[in-house]
């Protein structure tokens, strides 16, 4: 080998050492400019981040500017701002905490409303993770405590600020929410059916009936009612459910069967 192919990789190596200390210097004198900077600036860069799609970067920001100025407006935009970046960034607990807070420090504030909604938007998102989306999961066999703290939260924003922007799309999530509760009812009824337990299945139907009316699952809980009261030898309160069911769910009243569910499972991927 000749001298000269040696120092190649020595001139390569003091250019990456000379890049790597330029980005070091860039980044301490952003630092040093930052620890400078007033809530307008901070503020603006921790936006640029965040429309950027570095939420962790922006996290630190809106952190430092509720930290360093904390009476200024930017302050009370930055707690906004930290619940979606929190939210964007999958950190749900702190998201949930982040808005929690804004409500509790700024029930007058005229952006309360978002953080009521975006905390329904947390808890909605916390349903299922991406393994069961991907195998189309059933929910229904799942306690619902996040999908009750969803429907809680989006409640509160219709009942506190109906005009709200943010009302028609929780309104929506309600509608779908409220449908998983009914059906999570009726799971543990046919739990309850299997084991011939037929008075806890009757309370789980009666409960999913007097909450839920209106919900699909409504239908099944009245055949749930015929069929324990048979089994529990109640002929009177068999046939009254089962006017009831004939009053609503036959004939011109029937509505359109559901779509049957597309599920996948693992064995059958190949």
């Amino acid at each position: 080998m000749r001298p000269r192919d040696l120092k190649k990789p020595a001139r390569a190596l003091v250019i990456a050492v000379l890049v790597a200390v330029l980005g070091t210097g860039c980044r301490s004198h952003r630092g040093d400019e930052d620890a400078k900077s007033g809530p307008e600036t901070l503020y603006q860069h921790a936006t640029k981040s965040m429309n950027d799609g570095d939420f962790a970067a922006a996290i630190k920001q809106f952190q430092a500017i509720e930290a360093r100025f904390p009476f200024s407006a930017e302050a009370h935009q930055a707690q906004i701002d930290l619940i979606y970046a929190y939210y964007k960034s999958r950190q749900t607990d702190p998201a949930i905490d982040a808005a929690d807070s804004f409500i509790r420090e700024n029930p007058t504030n005229l952006r309360v409303d978002y953080a009521y909604y975006m905390k329904g938007l947390v808890y909605f998102s916390r349903q299922r993770n991406f393994i069961e989306r991907y195998f189309h999961a059933d929910l229904s066999a799942r306690p619902p405590t996040n999908t009750e703290k969803s429907f809680d939260a989006f409640g509160l924003l219709l009942k506190k600020f109906p005009k709200s922007p943010y009302a028609p799309d929780a309104r929506q999530r309600m509608i779908y929410l409220r449908n998983r509760l009914a059906n999570f009812e009726m799971h543990v009824a046919d739990y309850y059916m299997r084991r011939g337990a037929y008075v806890g299945a009757i309370d789980r139907a009666k409960y999913c009936i007097s909450h839920y009316d209106g919900a699909p699952a409504v239908q099944h809980a009245l055949q749930v009612l015929v069929e324990a009261y048979k089994r529990l030898d109640m002929p009177d309160l068999a046939a009254s459910a089962q006017r009831v069911y004939d009053a609503n769910y036959t004939g011109v009243n029937a509505p359109p069967p559901p779509p049957p569910k597309k599920r996948w499972h693992f064995w059958k991927l190949w």
